[in-house]
């Protein structure tokens, strides 16, 4: 299924690999270099803003494309426009596919491709069956699927997760308002058994082309579970799609319930990532917590805005203070101490620019050379010409 030489990918791991040695000071400069020209690997671009510019030129190169093709369907023009979109897609297919196999990979060029192809089949979709939305979350999951089996694109992935979520919300609106009530629950536990079913494929993974994948749709399931019975998100949506009108006094169903989750969830989400030191998890769990408490500020305002923001600044403050505390001098698991591969020193640089400008400390100036020179002393003798 893979188009690329699996050799390449192979040592573009390798170099990744070494990158990170070079980085943490186990190998020289010479020895990574060394690597690199050893290992062939595909046409790749690691630096995000040439990456964004070969993505432009790619857009101009497709639209250019798509806009000669344009001029032969003018003698036509209403037949063109049913099916100009899928001739469009086809053009985004076939260039991705010419792209692979001139190894071209994560280059900007073939991004452009892939995501105009999705863009294209979606709009070639709407336009067949007339703005069906869940026919066109279907094809465009399918297309997006396709891309990143075939060409690893990751923000195929995405594009997979928004357009399978969006296809499951779309099916439940069917149902009337019996499917939008439930949504919330059939939501949660699609997040639920999808998050389990891809860290499952991530630990049986003997191959590690998909796993960067397979970690952004876990991702998006935790994302995507919270959100769904979160509190604020389930209300707003009560409003707009059964236009329930909440008086002064009530709640919408099942309040306690989904007040509950809003808090106990990002919490869980805090506690194992601790345990299984989930990076991913822990952000999240913090973003979930924030939006927690927006959560109940947003309807129950017990304080004014600024002495809850000094409160919770304070607070915020002290875990930070007691957390740096108990970590920065542990040598194991979760400690404050710089990482040597990942280079997460950043704290600590913060903390000495934090404490320089506090205390007006002033870099180092390097005194001048003493204008006498002293002879050539073996030993100790300042300025004799012998040895001792």
């Amino acid at each position: 299924m893979i188009v690329y030489d699996k050799k390449k990918l192979d040592n573009e791991v390798l170099i990744d690999e070494a990158g990170a040695l070079y980085t943490g000071g186990f190998i020289s400069k010479e020895q990574k270099k060394f690597i690199e020209k050893e290992l062939p690997v595909l046409k790749s671009q690691n630096n995000i803003l040439v990456r964004i510019g070969f993505f432009l030129l790619g857009c101009l190169l497709y639209g250019s494309i798509c806009g000669a093709i344009s001029l032969f369907g003018l003698s036509d023009e209403h037949v063109f426009l049913q099916i100009c979109c899928y001739i469009f897609a086809v053009v985004g297919f076939a260039g991705v596919e010419l792209l692979a196999n001139q190894e071209y990979h994560n280059h900007g060029l073939d991004d452009a491709f892939i995501l105009n192809a999705l863009l294209c089949l979606g709009a070639a979709v709407a336009i067949t069956t007339e703005g069906y939305e869940a026919v066109i979350a279907f094809f465009v999951a399918i297309g997006s699927l396709f891309m990143f089996l075939r060409y690893l694109h990751v923000l195929s992935m995405l594009v997979f997760c928004i357009s399978a979520t969006a296809f499951l919300f779309f099916e439940m609106f069917e149902f009337g308002d019996i499917g939008k009530a439930i949504l919330p629950f059939v939501a949660m536990i699609f997040a639920g058994v999808f998050y389990f079913l891809t860290r499952k494929m991530i630990n049986a993974l003997k191959e590690s082309y998909y796993y960067n994948g397979l970690l952004l749709a876990n991702s998006f399931c935790l994302a995507l579970f919270y959100l769904s019975c979160n509190y604020l998100v389930v209300r707003e949506l009560s409003a707009e799609l059964l236009g329930t009108e909440i008086k002064p006094g009530t709640d919408i169903p099942f309040a306690f319930f989904f007040y509950a989750f809003t808090f106990i969830v990002p919490i869980i989400y805090l506690v194992q990532a601790l345990r299984t030191k989930d990076r991913i998890m822990l952000w999240t769990s913090f973003l979930a917590i924030a939006f927690s408490i927006y959560t109940i500020r947003f309807y129950h305002s017990v304080l004014p805005i600024e002495v809850a923001l000094t409160l919770g600044g304070a607070v915020l403050f002290g875990m930070a203070y007691f957390s740096i505390k108990k970590l920065k001098e542990k040598e194991t698991g979760l400690t404050f101490k710089p990482d040597r591969i990942n280079q997460s020193d950043a704290f600590l640089n913060a903390e000495a620019l934090v404490v320089a400008s506090a205390f007006g400390m002033k870099p180092e100036v390097k005194p001048q050379d003493s204008p006498m020179e002293f002879g050539g002393g073996g030993f100790s003798g300042g300025g004799s010409g012998e040895s001792f």
